[in-house]
């Protein structure tokens, strides 16, 4: 077998084993996670090394570091394994299936708004599970919109973008590409704390973030149109829509999945936001400010599970 096939590229097999097995179980509570790993390294590393003059540079040591170390620890798996074939394709798939996080992602946006509709301070719990902002004083509808705009950018964090780098470089790129993303999830904040030590991880993910960001919407706007093609907004419409307010965000890429899901829901995302206490004033994705309701979560998570299918099912004929 050819070298750079046992290093870059993970079999369709693999792929198609470790989606179907994410699909059923989602991330299993019970065992050890590797982004859990990923998180206590970073936390450790942030503890140590996030003080005195020079934190932009530790902050880039770390991240650095961090990231190679996850490539190499790929690449260790992969030439261990590559003995035994049929192991090494079982293997393969339990990471593609941990590193995956569709079904887990869609299950937690669920959960939010089943939460909301018995009280307000359930529907604020459930939500400071799976965003970074603070969640004590949210309304009804902020907590809805913080659910839907974390569904549009994590189809492509949890799923597109980690399918994205297990095409072109196999486990050990998706591997890598976790440990980016939960870098930038945990230190790449903009505030007093993580301003200069995060700022070399929050650059990394931007970059590695932008192909896939904008993949993701692509998707979303023409899975989404041919899911509302009565409405009378045209294709074009959703892309104008999403070329005028995606460069909008803060972020270089999460303003692009969710100008994609707003045009498609024809609703605004957007506005001030706290973190760690500090306010985060964020422009408005979309021109409709309208109440969100249950209709919206339903198109949402039939949009977002339509294009993680056709994402697999992509990756695994290019993988063929």
């Amino acid at each position: 077998m050819d070298c750079s096939l046992i290093f870059f590229s993970l079999p369709a097999a693999s792929l198609l084993l470790g989606w179907l097995l994410d699909l059923v179980f989602g991330d299993p509570p019970r065992l050890p996670h590797p982004v859990v790993g990923f998180g206590k390294w970073i936390a450790l590393g942030e503890r140590l090394l996030n003080r005195g003059r020079h934190r932009l540079f530790m902050g880039a040591l770390l991240a650095v570091f961090s990231i190679l170390l996850a490539y190499i620890i790929g690449l260790a798996l992969l030439i261990l394994l590559k003995p035994y074939h049929y192991l090494s394709l079982i293997v393969q798939a339990v990471v593609v299936f941990f590193l995956l996080a569709g079904r887990t992602l869609r299950r937690e946006v669920k959960a939010v708004f089943s939460a909301l509709s018995r009280s307000l301070d359930e529907g604020r719990r459930q939500v400071a599970r799976i965003v970074g902002r603070d969640t004590a004083c949210l309304s009804e509808q902020e907590i809805r919109t913080a659910a839907l705009e974390t569904l549009a950018e994590n189809l492509s964090d949890g799923v597109v973008a980690p399918l994205f780098y297990a095409l072109i470089f196999g486990i050990p790129g998706m591997l890598a590409y976790k440990m980016v993303n939960t870098l930038d999830s945990m230190i790449g904040y903009r505030t007093q704390r993580y301003n200069l030590f995060g700022r070399v991880a929050a650059r990394i993910d931007d970059v590695a973030n932008f192909i896939p960001a904008r993949l993701t919407a692509l998707l979303m706007i023409l899975i989404g149109w041919l899911y509302t093609v009565g409405s009378g907004r045209s294709f074009l419409y959703h892309c104008r829509n999403v070329l005028h307010y995606g460069g909008k965000h803060l972020s270089p890429n999460s303003g692009w999945p969710e100008a994609a899901l707003a045009s498609l829901l024809n609703c605004q995302f957007g506005g001030t936001h706290s973190y760690f206490g500090e306010p985060c004033p964020k422009p408005f994705i979309g021109s409709n400010p309208r109440v969100l309701t249950s209709e919206d979560l339903s198109l949402s998570l039939r949009l977002c599970f339509t294009v993680e299918l056709v994402a697999v099912a992509l990756c695994c004929l290019l993988l063929l």
